[in-house]
């Protein structure tokens, strides 16, 4: 079976879930939400988790005091969500809609988006649309957090294909840069005894002064670069490009 529509593919995510969303990474947004300086927010702020797929950080922010929502448009990833959330006795606002479409003006201190889920519509302007959408959903004062694998990373990193196990479940990963690397396309092969899947997503990456840039654009304000969620400069011993930006007007 081959899935062509990406990110906009309900079964993509559904047959891939186990590799995109291991248990390691739902420790890790614990992790995180722990220890890092970027992801301490004051007490009962209203947080935005903008294409929060099943919950990987909506839950753990829900159940440290936060007032959280989060927004997907994959109707499978939200059932996990709200299973989470029934399970762990936490309380979240969840919303199914596109992030082209979604809008709530003001209406939260805080904006995530994690684990590079942005920069995936074809259109290029379509990405800016996110951020200006983002930046209006903040309340003046309200922050951006926006996590991606940023082109200076990717640069160190796009090597023959990668290949991941999870039990008898073989992924296969080949990336390719396209377009001068203004984007970076991602084939997926994954085998399940007699069964093969594929599947290909293609993204902007952008790196740090482009970010920079495109958050000035739709209006953010004291805008920063880090290299991961402790806080480390963006330079060679990157791990993640990070952006926090502050919505001042």
């Amino acid at each position: 079976m081959t899935h062509t529509g990406g990110f906009q593919d309900d079964e993509f995510w559904t047959e891939f879930y186990d590799f995109l969303f291991s248990e390691q990474r739902f420790s890790q947004a614990e992790r995180l939400l722990d220890t890092s300086p970027l992801l301490a927010f004051p007490p009962g702020a209203r947080v935005l988790d903008l294409c929060c797929g099943p919950g990987v950080f909506t839950v753990p922010l829900a159940r440290r005091g936060y007032e959280v929502t989060g927004v997907d448009r994959s109707p499978a990833m939200l059932d996990r969500a709200r299973k989470l959330a029934a399970e762990t006795g936490a309380t979240v606002r969840y919303v199914q809609a596109d992030v082209l479409e979604y809008t709530e003006p003001e209406a939260f201190d805080v904006v995530l988006n994690m684990f590079t889920s942005f920069g995936y519509f074809e259109d290029p302007a379509d990405n800016v649309r996110v951020l200006h959408g983002m930046h209006a959903a903040l309340a003046p004062g309200g922050t951006l957090v926006l996590d991606v694998a940023g082109k200076e990373l990717l640069a160190r990193k796009v090597v023959p294909p990668k290949v991941v196990r999870r039990g008898d479940d073989l992924l296969v990963q080949t990336d390719t840069v396209l377009d001068d690397w203004a984007r970076l396309r991602s084939d997926w092969v994954l085998v399940r005894g007699d069964r093969v899947d594929r599947a290909g997503l293609v993204w902007f990456v952008y790196s740090a002064v482009e970010l920079r840039a495109m958050a000035e654009e739709a209006g953010f304000g004291r805008i920063e670069v880090f290299g991961g969620f402790d806080g480390r400069p963006y330079d060679q011993d990157a791990e993640r490009l990070v952006l926090r930006a502050v919505r001042d007007v």
